[in-house]
């Protein structure tokens, strides 16, 4: 799960999971990280191509150096764990690779979950757009809530945290539109392999 509540938690969330050709919106009502129930319904294509347009536009840096792009496999659509969607694209690199941010803007929550482990989300400077790392190994020093990053500054390094396979690290990354609240936790995910896929 993308997006979720701390364990224990009883959350109500609304997203959209955004594919590249079609779309379609998703509810999830969520005890805590196991517990989802997700039934379907439609989202308009426009508002996809619009987002998509944006983020191209911005032309992200890739968040895994030392990866070539040409060998990423399209994860989005894959689920885990039985029906729960995955909605990232998984990164496979070296434990220890640096993970830098793809954007400016600045850290807006520091996070460590049951599936996630640890992990980042960055708002972008307009707070439309947050960026989500995620089984990270550990942070960059000094890393805080707050603090302002700019494109390509490391925070992080790619690991096996949370429910990541200890001998296959990755960096789970996703990029969500944040909702009119711009809560950290809530969002319609974007799939990240629309904008490095093809090159």
């Amino acid at each position: 799960m993308v997006i979720s509540a701390a364990a224990g938690a009883t959350a109500m969330h609304t997203y959209h999971l955004v594919r590249p050709f079609f779309a379609r919106t998703v509810t999830l009502a969520a005890r805590s990280e196991r517990d989802a129930a997700v039934p379907p319904a439609v989202k308009s294509y426009a508002s996809f191509a619009t987002d998509f347009e944006t983020l191209r536009r911005k032309d992200l840096l890739f968040p895994v150096t030392g990866v070539e792009t040409r060998r990423l496999t399209d994860t989005f659509a894959e689920t885990r764990g039985g029906n729960r969607p995955h909605e990232a694209l998984d990164v496979i690199a070296p434990r220890g690779s640096n993970v830098v941010a793809v954007d400016d803007g600045h850290i807006a929550k520091l996070f460590a979950s049951n599936r996630g482990g640890l992990t980042i989300y960055q708002f972008d400077p307009t707070q439309t757009f947050c960026y989500y790392y995620a089984h990270l190994d550990r942070y960059a020093p000094g890393l805080s809530e707050g603090q302002s990053v700019r494109r390509g500054d490391k925070i992080g390094e790619v690991g096996s945290t949370g429910n990541a396979r200890s001998d296959a690290p990755h960096l789970h990354f996703t990029i969500f539109r944040l909702g009119p609240e711009r809560r950290w936790w809530e969002g319609t995910p974007i799939n990240p392999f629309t904008l490095w896929g093809s090159r």
